[in-house]
């Protein structure tokens, strides 16, 4: 009798514990994971950053299989003010003018809930301008800056945003509608900052990353690349 018990007992243990290593298994399997906070691992000619860099964040860990593969495991408290920003980053190097071209395709899964966008951030080389461009956002969360407009570039339409946060001057493009997965043209948008724009000169292009800028993830929360690339000449 005790033995049956047991074993009635153990069955949905078994099966439980069957379910939770099964839920674990990506970033477990994965080929590489952190949780440091400035944990980094390049593959590919990319580099890959936890970047859990806000005051008040929570637990953060990512994993990846490849530079085109990868994720996030985030639980930050339902508060104000960017916790993290895990990214993969490739560097261009090259003069605005000197750039041919310049695309990048990606294709991710994002929970429904929380605050979060998802996102480039590209910078100059000297980090003196930042450009942003969300392709999709969830929650409160919102650009700094001063509108100026609606434009259509680089494959999807955009509202811009301009501002400083004290550092450098920020260029945000949040696309009208939340997208999983595409591509864009960055070359047409630096482009228009620096012809139609005159907001900067012709500048090298450094950092162009892709990543999840998560404000709150309460309860653990799973943002997946499936895929990423950015192809320059």
């Amino acid at each position: 009798m005790q033995r049956a018990a047991r074993t009635l007992f153990l069955t949905p243990l078994i099966a439980l514990l069957a379910l939770i290593g099964f839920a674990a298994a990506p970033a477990q399997a994965a080929t590489w994971s952190s949780s440091d906070q400035w944990g980094t691992w390049s593959n590919g000619g990319y580099t890959l950053y936890n970047n859990i860099w806000g005051s008040g964040a929570g637990s953060q860990t990512i994993w990846a299989n490849s530079y085109s593969d990868w994720g996030v495991w985030a639980n930050h408290p339902n508060t104000g003010g960017i916790k993290s920003y895990p990214n993969a980053k490739k560097v261009v190097g090259k003069k605005i003018s000197a750039i041919n071209s310049l695309t990048s395709n990606y294709s991710v899964t994002v929970p429904s809930s929380g605050a979060y966008n998802t996102s480039y951030d590209i910078w100059d080389s000297n980090y003196a301008y930042e450009i942003m461009l969300w392709v999709n956002k969830t929650g409160p969360v919102g650009p700094l800056g001063t509108s100026q407009g609606t434009v259509t570039l680089g494959g999807h339409t955009w509202t811009v945003y301009k501002g400083s946060n004290g550092s450098n001057q920020v260029f945000s493009f949040i696309r009208g509608s939340n997208s999983s997965s595409g591509s864009v043209d960055i070359k047409s948008i630096v482009n228009w900052i620096k012809n139609t724009k005159g907001w900067f000169g012709d500048v090298t292009i450094g950092d162009v990353q892709f990543g999840y800028e998560i404000t709150s993830s309460a309860g653990g929360l799973d943002f997946r690349t499936n895929s990423f690339g950015v192809s320059a000449s």
